[in-house]
């Protein structure tokens, strides 16, 4: 009768039986729910339009509106675009309009994730307040002259951009496969007990 060494197959089921049931599934979960919030706000923030800023039209002090030299009413820069884009890795529209923070990585690590049942859930959402309005377009009045773009509205409808919904699209395409190398590479670090 010929002994058999299974002290390495204990080690191995008992290596796979902690990551299966401690801290490390729950890590891996959590690690595989930011990336994939990355991967998203990468993916949004290069498709959401930057704005031109926001504009006063100038007043005489009659309180009518002052002409350029082109006859189009006289400017003032209030702020710089890009307010919906930082809103991506803002805390609040305030945030946004000052200059949030814009490493999506970054932020992904503030972010909470929730676990319900067997689903680990993250949240990403833009604090700006007009940020459905672009993402799904919205109605305008034509004709009407807005101070705020300096321009007369032409459209009675806008379309929306959808910066949202194709890059959750692209992501659902892409996920797979970008989970199943992270989860290859998580059960290598299992098999060589690191």
């Amino acid at each position: 009768m010929a002994k058999v060494d299974n002290s390495g197959l204990e080690m191995l089921r008992a290596r796979i039986n902690q990551a299966l049931t401690g801290s490390q599934k729950q890590q891996f979960f959590e690690s595989s729910c930011r990336e994939m919030a990355a991967r998203f706000l990468t993916k949004v923030i290069k498709r959401t339009p930057v704005g031109d800023g926001v504009f006063e039209a100038v007043r005489n002090n009659d309180g009518t509106y002052a002409k350029g030299k082109n006859g189009k009413p006289k400017l003032k820069r209030l702020t710089n675009g890009g307010t919906l884009r930082r809103g991506w890795t803002a805390t609040s529209e305030g945030a946004a309009k000052s200059g949030g923070q814009t490493n999506p990585m970054q932020f992904s690590r503030t972010i909470h994730v929730s676990h319900q049942g067997n689903y680990y859930i993250i949240v990403v959402k833009n604090p700006v307040s007009y940020a459905s309005y672009v993402e799904y377009g919205h109605r305008q009045q034509s004709g009407r002259f807005v101070p705020v773009l300096g321009k007369q509205l032409k459209k009675s409808w806008v379309r929306g951009q959808f910066m949202m919904t194709k890059s959750a699209k692209e992501l659902s395409a892409q996920a797979p496969a970008i989970l199943q190398r992270k989860l290859n590479k998580f059960l290598r670090e299992v098999f060589d007990g690191q």
